[in-house]
């Protein structure tokens, strides 16, 4: 596969060293939940997203790659996946989500394989 799922997209306005921390993020198909946290570290950028109530408080971990659009202005991060694509994901483990190649493998694979 040519496409970095774990690097953001040259079309989606990211700009290094931008916190965005607290965007809200919007799947194709409506709201997901805000940024608690992002690594814009090269091969491994992502997002951590507080579903709050939409997934009963759960985060999920987003790969930098399914970001399609972030709007600095209104504070909205645009992802190309579906809540139901987001909340059918390998479920986000806090412990893993740095530095384990075995589970970005895993949510790598099951990004880079579907999108909307």
């Amino acid at each position: 596969m040519s496409e970095n799922i774990w690097g953001y997209q040259p079309t989606s306005g990211h700009t290094a060293g931008t916190s965005l921390i607290g965007f809200k993020v919007e799947a194709t198909d409506g709201s997901i939940g805000k940024v608690d946290k992002h690594s814009e570290d090269v091969g491994a950028a992502c997002l951590v997203v507080d579903t709050g109530v939409w997934i009963f408080g759960k985060h999920v971990l987003l790969p930098a790659g399914t970001v399609s659009r972030i709007d600095t202005a209104d504070e909205k991060i645009y992802v190309d996946r579906t809540k139901a694509q987001i909340k059918d994901a390998p479920e986000f483990e806090k412990d893993k989500h740095l530095g384990d190649e075995g589970y970005h493998e895993q949510v790598g694979g099951y990004y880079g394989g579907r999108r909307a």
